[in-house]
């Protein structure tokens, strides 16, 4: 498959990079600094310079055309303003969908957050990111033209990932390793029958395939 990762240099997208170029897909990771490039490159994906934050819907389906899947991995980031908050990961996860169903890119793969909702009341910069989250994940939702699944990480750790897990539609608060959630990502890519789940996950006790499989009903 060829797969457009959007947030390219992100934590969770360098590993998922890592994890499908090794498995043979061809990978593609839409970054905003040239300077990133390397980091995608040693990863086995192609680095695409493009900023989601003033790209056109034709833009980004330029990028996304001929794709097989595509997967919103972007984010302000920590230390970000709320105002970034609603232009990433609200306004860029939708430009995304967007160009993602316009381009014919019909597998579509989100990395939300646990808690997303865009009624989350509070008037700190993370509730403000819970908002722009919930807001983003109910537009992709509307796409009629897209297979979509929602995935949401509890909190998020560096610890070496255990393949260990678990994904249900409410797991409770809980923490995962990036390593994890990349692995989690790649599974759910290579398992369609996940289209229109919303998922959240932690670290648990079940294998990783055998969750994807059990949440997909197989």
């Amino acid at each position: 498959m060829r797969i457009v990762i959007a947030g390219g240099h992100g934590q969770i997208a360098l590993r998922l990079e890592r994890l499908l170029a090794a498995g043979g897909h061809e990978v593609a990771g839409i970054i905003r600094r040239p300077e990133q490039g390397d980091d995608l490159r040693a990863a086995g994906a192609e680095p695409v310079v493009l900023d989601l934050e003033s790209a056109s819907v034709e833009m980004v389906a330029a990028v996304l055309q001929g794709a097989d899947a595509a997967v919103f991995a972007a984010g302000a980031g920590p230390g970000s303003s709320v105002d970034r908050k609603d232009t990433v990961d609200r306004a860029a996860a939708v430009l995304f969908a967007d160009a993602a169903e316009r381009a014919g890119v019909r597998r579509y793969v989100v990395v939300s957050s646990m808690g997303a909702d865009a009624a989350h009341p509070g008037d700190e910069v993370f509730d403000a990111y819970l908002r722009a989250k919930g807001a983003a994940d109910d537009a992709v939702r509307a796409h009629t033209g897209l297979d979509w699944t929602i995935l949401r990480p509890g909190s998020l750790t560096n610890d070496a990932g255990t393949g260990q897990i678990r994904l249900e539609a409410h797991t409770g608060r809980g923490m995962v390793p990036r390593d994890d959630v990349a692995a989690v990502l790649a599974e759910l890519l290579d398992t369609p029958a996940t289209a229109g789940l919303t998922l959240e996950l932690t670290s648990g006790s079940t294998p990783l395939a055998v969750a994807v499989k059990d949440v997909a009903g197989n």
